[in-house]
């Protein structure tokens, strides 16, 4: 059922895309993706997608209509086409090879140029809103989001509050990772010793998923987390309800750094203030890193305390 469910969304993007000029409706036919956006970021990052297309249908679709006009019209029984065996230069054909791929890489250049400025991933979103603080610390393999503003923390679940920007501040504990939410945008590395930057917003309540986009051991595929943004009130409720969890501090954060897979969401309901910095500058000693299944280690669950 997954592949014909595959091959139809395919066939649909194939037939509607020419017929709606590559518009975001027409290849967003199956939803969950980067061309189904919840947000500004994932929306200008589906429009250079799509456009970068367009650009290079431009010069690929009138290739292939030609190659096959070529092959019809110089056919063997076709008596009136010329045939010039020692023809060997033309002028306006050179200009025209070579015009149409130097215009098309420029149009490329920028719009490549133009979008990767306009979503760097360090630039503040534009809105009325002060953006959420959030901390994305990258585990094996499992993600931890620290909310210092609200002191409490997640496992696998990333809560924000809709039509209100969020400042993530990336590292990882041990090797590196990319966060990656399809249907925000802009995948960025989590590295070990270093903080990136990152800013996303979701503009209604929805609920979609993000992943891991680089492998990092056995668990790789496990690596992925819930997210859901709520309206701001619920976003308010589940704080207040979040703090009945138990307490994120240096010893529980040690029981995480254990390699660990298919980890439910869980919820810290305080935190260590200091974790996020004592983890980014290696304060805490880094994580083991993927280990052989044989080790003994690789695979263990660990409680929201800790403790194995």
């Amino acid at each position: 059922m997954g592949g014909l469910h595959f091959t139809r969304c395919a066939l649909r993007r194939a037939y509607r895309g020419p017929l709606l000029g590559l518009s975001s409706v027409g290849l967003a036919a199956c939803s969950g993706g980067v061309l189904d956006p919840l947000g500004p970021v994932g929306a200008d990052g589906a429009k250079i997608l799509i456009n970068a297309t367009v650009i290079m249908l431009v010069i690929v679709i009138p290739t292939i209509v030609l190659a096959f006009w070529i092959a019809w019209h110089y056919r063997a029984s076709n008596r009136k086409a010329e045939y010039l065996p020692y023809w060997s230069y033309s002028g306006r054909i050179e200009a025209v090879v070579w015009s149409i791929p130097t215009l098309t890489v420029m149009f490329l250049a920028s719009e490549i140029w133009v979008g990767s400025h306009r979503l760097d991933p360090f630039r503040p979103l534009d809105s009325e809103h002060a953006p959420l603080e959030v901390q994305v610390v990258a585990l094996d393999w499992k993600w931890l989001f620290i909310y210092p503003q609200q002191d409490l923390a997640t496992i696998n679940h990333l809560v924000m509050p809709a039509g209100r920007p969020v400042h993530f501040s990336i590292t990882s504990a041990n090797v590196f990772n990319v966060f990656f939410v399809p249907q925000l945008g802009s995948m960025i590395y989590a590295m070990p010793a270093m903080v990136s930057q990152l800013h996303l917003q979701a503009d209604a309540p929805a609920k979609t998923w993000g992943i891991s986009a680089q492998f990092s051991g056995d668990g790789f595929s496990d690596m992925q987390f819930d997210v859901t943004s709520v309206a701001p009130k619920d976003f308010d409720d589940w704080v207040a309800t979040a703090r009945n969890g138990p307490a994120l501090d240096r010893a529980a954060y040690a029981g995480l750094l254990h390699q660990s897979h298919n980890v439910p969401p869980t919820t810290f309901g305080s935190i260590d203030p200091h974790l996020f910095h004592a983890v980014a500058t290696q304060e805490i000693s880094p994580g083991p890193g993927p280990l052989p299944e044989s080790s003994g280690h690789a695979g263990r669950e660990v409680s929201p305390a800790g403790k194995d």
